[in-house]
């Protein structure tokens, strides 16, 4: 049986205390490429510190949906976000 592909939204702080917010369906590799410089053009203007959200999405639909919420929040909503206890989130 085929294990079904997963997406995840992620949030990374960087250097310069500034919070990014994405989607993928490979966190590793998609932080690595931020770390190169490639991953978006604010990670290669803000260079990424740490990666700090994890949370895991059935469908890419559903992520990208989370994704745009995020996005949408104060920058404290999205510290409060970071520090909730929760079973799908991953705090690194």
């Amino acid at each position: 049986m085929k294990n079904k592909k997963k997406f995840y939204v992620y949030m990374i702080l960087t250097v310069n205390n500034k919070l990014y917010c994405g989607y993928t369906d490979d966190v590793e590799k998609r932080y690595k490429l931020h770390k190169e410089g490639k991953g978006a053009k604010f990670t290669k203007a803000n260079k990424p510190f740490k990666l700090v959200y994890v949370k895991e999405f059935d469908t890419k639909q559903e992520a990208q949906k989370e994704e745009y919420r995020i996005k949408q929040l104060k920058r404290k909503q999205k510290e409060e976000l970071i520090n909730l206890p929760c079973d799908n989130i991953h705090i690194c």
